[in-house]
């Protein structure tokens, strides 16, 4: 064969696969001997070569040619590919596309650059990429959507390269955020039943006329936010009678200069309805009487969605119950629109049984399987049962490790009779840290702190510290608890404690220093009942000093200035709230006795604890909080002063100093405390004023009583005192915070007040 040199040059490859620029001169067919690479920097050379559609020892043509440079080029890692034939010798020569060296952000204040450099990588553009100008086109649209998410429309963004050594380039995006695009009106039209002001009211999106609007930015444009706004707007509608309403057209208009919004909703309301019958039809597996308990659905009132989807769905859980995962329930409604009347038809289909093949827990990063899978009562391998598998939500869910909880079904192939259930968590953070604090104008300032970590390493085992550095009161307290200290879920609670109270600055003023250990063991009876068993071991030591209380000088005379006790607990609780942080409906008991068995102080002291939610909306929650206290000392032997009720201050009857209500000494005016307590709270929770309906800051109001007895004293409601006032409840980072302006308005005559108390760690 003839020795002649034959170059294929593309000078720009506008489109590989619709234009190759070929040499005036074609080569003819050849086999391949060898296949040499000149230009290579960072590339491997086997990339090169397995791209290629020819072998050593194929035979080349020009189609073949043309198709090893559209490889090449789809790779995406070069800038210029060129072909020569040098004899049977396939020269392939390749000129690299610049490497990414580094992503730099400039002007950036409302994102974390972080977040920008996750949101490129999501889009191709990372470090160690090869430069692609397409790309990056693509990165400043990413950015800009970024930004548009904030509501910030007027963002600009000038992307800088430049080039470096060993053929890299820096990549600037150099930000002008702008001004925020700001809601300036909102017009609802077509609405006649309804004023605009009242529908406006349901929003989350406002224009932001309230004085918190700094921190819940409402009035920052979210189309997200504005489809669940309209979502509540329709369900308003539905739940009241009026079947047919729809948003016919949303619009949406942005000023010139991108900083003003005005949003325009056109709603059909339609006629309201009323519901004139409800009735069943399908396969209801013989239980119709069953399912017809279950209907909420109420004839002659007006039709209500909500009752229409809660009545279905629990038409589904019912189903559930028996097995049936793929049950279907349909309500299909009969409009007569002459007399403005709907009926419905509740349609059945249970579908087929299936038994759960597969349970599998994601998003878990930080929590061990086996803590979550221990609370499922749906177990593997068994018949499909809703009711076990929302008590595992719930189950789950009352763990406080997650912020969210949800419970997939899916279906498995070729197995009509299975499914696989996907729980899928959200981690949270499950340190807390408690601070509380309060203010008078004798006692000045106040504080108490403690950590704990509920979820320690992971393990599901809780690791604890309080500590009290007051100059009154001294606290160092550890526990730790093992909540599957058994297979079975009985738990173990270890407890090790020092307190030293001391009422008096002087340093001469007497104290009492009680040191102790317990262990403490819960027994679940039922899924919400628990027994708790303990034994402790506790030593208290009154060192006189000055203004000692006589009653604390007599007790001493008789028993001695040092006294121990073993004492024996056992407690029950029951929880049925919604939520075990910032609950809305149900109730929570406790009981508790301790039993002073042995030592110098026998006595008994026992105690009850109820509290009560209830939704009055979705906006307003009344809440009640009741707690009595008895003790009384035994075998001849006066109760220990030590072991007194206290009362005052939050907890208990705020307004008033904390643990300074009851007896007191005559001599010293020291409190006491009391062998007898009583407390009771009401509450109630209202959206905070300026933060739309979220709840997790919310104002309230409240009204306190209570107070605490002496051994024999008796209980009379002269002596109760009683607060009133508002304040703020915020679940904040740290856990909720609780801020409480209260004003005595039952006190008497030497009562200490304090009028601004604030607790972070706690509920009531």
């Amino acid at each position: 064969m003839q020795n002649k040199r034959f170059r294929l040059r593309t000078a720009a490859f506008v489109s590989a696969l619709a234009f190759v620029v070929h040499s005036a001169w074609a080569v003819d067919p050849f086999k391949v001997r060898d296949i040499r690479v000149e230009g290579l920097q960072r590339v491997e050379p086997g990339t090169i070569f397995a791209s290629m559609p020819v072998r050593v020892g194929d035979t080349y043509s020009d189609e073949i040619g043309a198709s090893a440079i559209r490889s090449l080029f789809s790779l995406g890692l070069f800038k210029d590919v060129r072909l020569e034939v040098n004899g049977d010798v396939l020269v392939v020569i390749v000129e690299e596309r610049p490497t990414v060296a580094n992503v730099e952000f400039v002007g950036t204040k409302e994102f974390d650059k972080e977040v920008l450099k996750k949101a490129l990588r999501d889009v191709g553009l990372t470090d160690g990429r090869p430069y692609d100008k397409a790309l990056v086109d693509r990165a400043e649209q990413e950015l800009k959507r970024q930004y548009i998410n904030r509501s910030l429309y007027s963002a600009e963004i000038v992307t800088t390269v430049t080039p470096i050594e060993r053929n890299r380039v820096n990549l600037t995006f150099s930000v002008t955020e702008g001004d925020v695009a700001r809601i300036k009106e909102i017009r609802i039209v077509g609405n006649k039943v309804f004023s605009e002001s009242t529908l406006r009211g349901l929003f989350d999106l406002d224009t932001g006329g309230g004085w918190l609007n700094w921190y819940t930015k409402s009035d920052h444009y979210s189309r997200v936010k504005l489809n669940a706004d309209l979502e509540t707007m329709r369900s308003y509608y539905l739940t009241r009678g009026y079947l047919e309403f729809k948003v016919e057209s949303t619009q949406v208009a942005i000023s010139p200069n991108k900083n003003d919004i005005s949003i325009t909703i056109n709603v059909s309301e339609g006629a309201r309805y009323v519901v004139s019958g409800v009735k069943l039809e399908g396969n209801y597996l013989g239980r119709d009487e069953e399912f017809k308990a279950l209907v909420t659905i109420l004839p002659g009132q007006p039709y209500n969605a909500d009752q229409v989807a809660n009545t279905t769905q629990a038409f589904t859980d019912y189903f559930g119950k028996f097995g049936y995962a793929f049950a279907q329930v349909e309500a299909i409604p009969s409009i007569d629109r002459e007399t403005n009347r709907v009926s419905l038809v509740l349609q059945g289909n249970p579908s087929r049984r299936a038994y759960v093949r597969r349970i599998n827990v994601t998003g878990n990063t930080r929590t061990r399987d086996e803590v979550v899978r221990r609370e499922l009562r749906q177990l593997e391998s068994s018949w499909y049962d809703g009711d076990k598998i929302k008590l595992s939500r719930t189950r789950v869910e009352r763990l406080a490790y997650f912020t969210d909880v949800n419970i997939e079904t899916q279906e498995v192939p070729g197995a009509p009779d299975q499914v696989d259930l996907t729980l899928h968590v959200a981690e949270r953070p499950t340190g807390m840290v408690t601070l509380g604090a309060g203010f008078s104008s004798s006692d000045g300032l106040g504080l108490t702190f403690g950590i704990r970590q509920e979820n320690a390493f992971g393990s599901g085992n809780s690791l604890g510290v309080q500590v009290n550095t007051s100059k009154i009161n001294r606290t160092l307290v550890f526990s730790t608890t093992d909540p599957y200290f058994t297979p079975d879920g009985v738990s173990r609670t270890l407890d090790v404690y020092q307190r030293t109270s001391n009422p008096y600055v002087d340093v001469d003023s007497y104290k009492l220093i009680t040191k102790g250990a317990s262990i403490r063991f819960g027994v679940p009876f039922t899924e919400r009942d628990t027994v708790y068993l303990g034994a402790g071991i506790e030593g208290t030591e009154i060192v006189p000093g000055t203004n000692l209380p006589a009653a604390y000088q007599d007790y001493a005379n008789q028993f001695g200035y040092t006294s121990s006790t073993v004492p024996l607990t056992i407690g029950w609780a029951r929880d049925n709230r919604d939520s075990a942080l910032a609950p809305t409906r149900g109730n929570y008991q406790r009981a508790n006795a301790e039993w002073g068995v042995a030592g110098d102080a026998r006595y008994i002291r026992s105690s009850y604890q109820y509290q009560h939610y209830y939704p009055f909306s979705k906006k307003y929650t009344g809440a009640f909080n009741g707690e009595i206290g008895l003790g009384k000392g035994l075998g001849g032997r006066a109760y220990p002063l030590f072991k007194n009720y206290y009362a005052g201050g939050l907890g208990s009857v705020r307004g008033f100093q904390q643990s300074s209500l009851g007896p007191r000494d005559a001599t010293t005016d020291g409190v006491l405390g009391g062998t007898k307590k009583v407390n009771l709270n009401f509450e109630l929770l209202t959206p905070f004023p300026g933060a739309g309906n979220d709840r997790t800051l919310r104002a309230y109001t409240f009204f306190d009583i209570g107070n605490v007895y002496g051994e024999n004293e008796n209980f009379t409601t002269a002596t109760l005192r009683s607060s009133v006032g508002v304040g703020i409840s915020w679940i904040s980072p740290m856990g909720p915070l609780r801020l409480a302006f209260a004003k005595p308005i039952r006190k008497l005559d030497g009562d200490r007040i304090q009028s601004i108390q604030f607790q972070i760690g706690t509920v009531f």
